[in-house]
């Protein structure tokens, strides 16, 4: 898979602007604030939707501009594709596959992409809710399916918190029909998750030992705090009798406790939980394995390589780290980074040099 050219028009601090690249490494380099990395939001946007950085479409906008414009040219298996997205500062996106509307849901999985950033290497420490959002999204982006499902159950979780803090002090509370949907949805989910997980874990374990020297094992614990002694429920029974069983809990706290929207993942060196004992080497070491993990996983389940966009991931990555993810990728996946530095990479070959500066774009190096 690889991206042959995007088009921007009125989006963030580009105007009117189209760029051709080359299969391999892209290196887009210029000053902090530049618009660097406005170039991979824009990519990212053409993979599903909506930015990695913002939730509001308004601030994708040129100031004072109605409307932008995101026009992805690329090849699937060798299939010439195009990706054409309108956002608009009042009204929803209209996006087209190949000049065809489809919806947000039916673009995800059409473009493939692995992101990383500089918040990634926050990962094992950061919030439950980021490593869920993690792992849904490479899940989404290779079954469709799965996105759909969780969508659904979301919209079905809001319900139920709505009905919850609608009946606020009251004991009888309708919520069969919720919980029997619930309760199907969630299993279908964490199976889903699971079984993902455990393909996951065979990659990651493969990447951390290429990058310690076989020194340390890494794998990706499943963990339901709901649920006692540490097991899983994943099973849509299981899932219907603790939703009731933390109904009390649930009306006085007017939020649903138990499903995949609570569950988080733990990484662990052999035994030890990273997260709590790791060092920051080690953290970072885990997430850059679980990123190249990611990369092979999407791989083995499309057939071919995603688009890998690093937004000054290098600069917070020690030599060696650099290095290995550099070899990695080097002539095998089509990759845009972003720099102030191209010291770097003067070394590599068939890369290619932008130059982003002021809202426009200059091919080689400086």
């Amino acid at each position: 898979m690889r991206i042959d050219s995007l088009q921007l028009f009125q989006f963030r601090n580009y105007k009117d602007v189209t760029i051709q690249f080359n299969p391999e490494i892209i290196v887009l380099h210029g000053t902090n604030g530049a618009g660097k990395t406005n170039i991979l939001e824009s990519i990212y946007v053409g993979t599903i939707g909506k930015s990695h950085r913002t939730n509001d479409t308004s601030d994708m906008l040129m100031f004072n501009a109605e409307e932008a414009g995101i026009v992805v040219k690329f090849e699937k298996k060798d299939t010439p594709q195009k990706v054409n997205i309108k956002l608009f500062r009042q009204g929803p996106k209209d996006i087209r596959l190949n000049d065809t509307k489809i919806s947000q849901k039916e673009l995800i999985g059409t473009l493939n992409t692995v992101i990383f950033c500089p918040e990634d290497l926050q990962l094992i420490k950061g919030t439950p809710s980021g490593r869920r959002r993690f792992l849904d999204m490479e899940i989404s982006q290779t079954s469709a399916t799965y996105y759909h499902q969780l969508m659904q159950y979301n919209r079905l979780l809001q319900q139920r918190n709505a009905i919850l803090k609608e009946y606020r002090g009251k004991q009888n509370i309708p919520l069969e029909e919720w919980d029997l949907q619930l309760a199907d949805m969630a299993s279908f989910i964490v199976k889903k998750r699971l079984e993902s997980l455990k393909k996951i874990n065979l990659l990651i374990d493969l990447m951390n030992r290429k990058l310690t020297g076989g020194l340390e094992n890494l794998t990706i614990g499943y963990e339901q705090p709901y649920m006692d002694n540490g097991s899983l429920e994943y099973t849509k029974e299981g899932f219907y009798e603790c939703i009731k069983a933390a109904l009390p809990q649930d009306r006085h706290r007017m939020t649903t406790s138990v499903g995949p929207h609570r569950d988080d993942l733990r990484f662990f060196s052999d035994a030890m939980d990273l997260k709590k004992f790791g060092s920051q080497g080690q953290q970072r070491t885990a997430v850059l394995s679980l990123k190249l993990s990611e990369l092979e996983f999407i791989k083995s389940e499309v057939g071919e390589y995603p688009v890998l966009l690093l937004d000054d991931v290098l600069s917070e990555l020690d030599e060696s780290r650099r290095a290995n993810l550099l070899q990695f990728i080097h002539k095998r996946i089509q990759t845009f980074i972003t720099t102030t530095d191209i010291h770097d990479f003067k070394d590599l070959k068939s890369v290619q040099f932008i130059s982003c500066e002021g809202g426009k774009v200059q091919y080689g190096q400086p």
